[in-house]
């Protein structure tokens, strides 16, 4: 005989384990399916493995749609759960956090896999039941019944359930088992989905005047995207030289704007090494170093900038008038991405327009997202966990309110 359940999420990534660690398992009963061996795999290595959640100077203008006309939606859905909210929601399960120099919001033990630990308790405390190791199949709807079948280790198993869930992340980083699976379950109820890109990626460029920075990192760039000679966006972060190009969280945080552009070869990364100096007054240290005639003209940025990267830029300033301009404006022309493989979030998913407020399916009654799979993306920094937050509460709280009002308790 099938169990049947109040609750099967599928998914037991941060929406998956936050979602079911706030139902109110007194009154339903729970189940998460999680395609991988073990829960929060992806939350247990986010931020380095330190475990960035969220950040200080959370707000809805570092959050990304397609649909702009669903912008007010999205902002609704994370002013109401905010990042207040949810370190509170964090040191209730008995955890402790703080923020670095950036805003971005750690445990204080610099942990990551310690946040899974604390939720994978409350699970068990609450009672929720896991299946892990079991990939979904399919998603069907009989009247008011979902048939959920999915492949476990003891073959395949179909449950039943009175709502279901789907959280089962984007189309990033695959070894996590996020290969974009869950867009063919929604495809099935009719749900569409927007055009996926990579994002929070590393970023190819040409290579042939960086290829002695490998693995030099310049600390606190400014970067920004361009093109045909319009400035997409400014960030500022950290870059690091590779073999492919640039990485680092400014990199990271530029390549959300990139999208389809990334791979057209029309889009230039324009660097500035020193923002913090005043152009005017590094162009005269750097000619008052040259008039003295006693330093050769490639390692005249010594002591201002790292050596090879000093080179580096004599190399494109020919003439002593333009280097601070070399300086503010260090170009890379870019190629691509790394891709999903690499990427941190997807950009794009399932459109808010075919969701209510509550992240209900307009399409099928009782069917959630939460998380990436819907087509939002936040900034690097702890956006795009704090955005798992968010929606995984919404659903959370309209599921509790659900079944308290169907027992009569309201």
């Amino acid at each position: 005989m099938m169990k049947k359940y109040s609750f099967v999420i599928i998914g037991g990534g941060v929406s998956g384990l936050i979602c079911s660690s706030l139902l109110n398992t007194k009154n339903l009963s729970v189940l998460v399916i999680e395609r991988g061996d073990r829960l929060g795999k992806k939350l247990s290595s986010t931020g380095n493995g330190q475990g960035n959640v969220t950040n200080v100077n959370f707000g809805a203008e570092h959050y990304f749609t397609f649909d702009e006309r669903e912008k007010d939606k999205l902002a609704r859905i994370l002013n109401n759960h905010n990042e207040k909210e949810m370190l509170c929601f964090l040191e209730s399960l008995g955890g402790l956090f703080s923020a670095d120099d950036r805003g971005r919001v750690y445990p204080t033990g610099r942990q990551a896999s310690a946040i899974t630990d604390l939720l994978r308790f409350k699970l068990q405390e609450n009672g929720v039941e896991v299946s892990l190791s079991s990939k979904v199949l399919s998603i069907e709807k009989n009247g008011e019944t979902f048939r959920v079948t999915a492949q476990t280790p003891n073959g395949t198993v179909t449950y039943l359930a009175d709502n279901v869930l789907l959280c089962a992340g984007g189309k990033s980083a695959k070894n996590f088992g996020t290969d974009g699976a869950g867009y063919s379950l929604a495809k099935a109820f009719g749900h569409t989905v927007t055009k996926l890109f990579p994002a929070l990626v590393q970023v190819k460029t040409e290579t042939a005047d960086i290829k002695s920075l490998k693995g030099i990192r310049v600390m606190n760039a400014k970067v920004s995207a361009i093109k045909d000679k319009r400035v997409l966006a400014t960030v500022q972060g950290d870059v690091i030289f590779t073999e492919y190009g640039v990485s680092g969280d400014g990199i990271f945080k530029i390549s959300s704007y990139l999208t389809q552009d990334a791979e057209t070869k029309t889009i230039e990364l324009s660097i500035d090494l020193l923002p913090e100096i005043d152009k005017q007054k590094l162009q005269k240290i750097v000619e008052n170093k040259y008039k003295t005639g006693k330093i050769d003209y490639t390692e005249l940025l010594c002591g201002i900038l790292n050596n090879q990267v000093g080179r580096a830029v004599m190399k494109r300033a020919k003439d002593i008038s333009i280097v601070s301009d070399r300086i503010k404006n260090f170009t890379l022309k870019v190629t691509g991405t790394l891709g999903f493989d690499y990427a941190q979030v997807t950009k794009g998913g399932i459109p808010l327009r075919e969701v209510n407020p509550s992240l209900e399916s307009k399409k099928v009654k009782g069917l959630y997202f939460a998380g990436e799979i819907l087509d939002v993306d936040g900034e690097c920094g702890g956006y795009n966990l704090q955005w798992a937050y968010s929606s995984a509460r919404t659903v959370a709280d309209e599921i509790n309110a659900k079944f308290v009002e169907q027992r009569g308790q309201v």
